[in-house]
């Protein structure tokens, strides 16, 4: 299992069209995903949106990703990447 910790940078936060983004993301590995919010001890499925979208991640939340799988390494990458792009919505 792999892990590192991410920020919810874009203004709008983890709202229905990143978190949609993010499932869609997650749901490409066969690694289970999760992300969890340690300021209120929540673990979403990332590959839930309902999951996601639960654990309300407003701009500057930290998140711990946590990724366990045979392509963890690609999972933990490749989604990190997209919350570091502020799921397309930074300018």
């Amino acid at each position: 299992m792999l892990e590192t910790q991410v920020r919810v940078v874009n203004e709008l936060g983890l709202h229905a069209r990143a978190a949609a983004q993010l499932v869609r993301k997650a749901a490409t590995f066969k690694s289970r995903i999760t992300l969890t919010r340690l300021d209120r001890n929540i673990t979403a499925n990332a590959k839930s949106i309902l999951s996601v979208l639960y654990i309300a991640a407003a701009l500057g939340t930290e998140l711990v990703l946590e990724a366990e799988g045979p392509d963890e390494s690609e999972a933990l990458i490749e989604i990190s990447e997209l919350f570091a792009a502020g799921f397309g919505e930074i300018q």
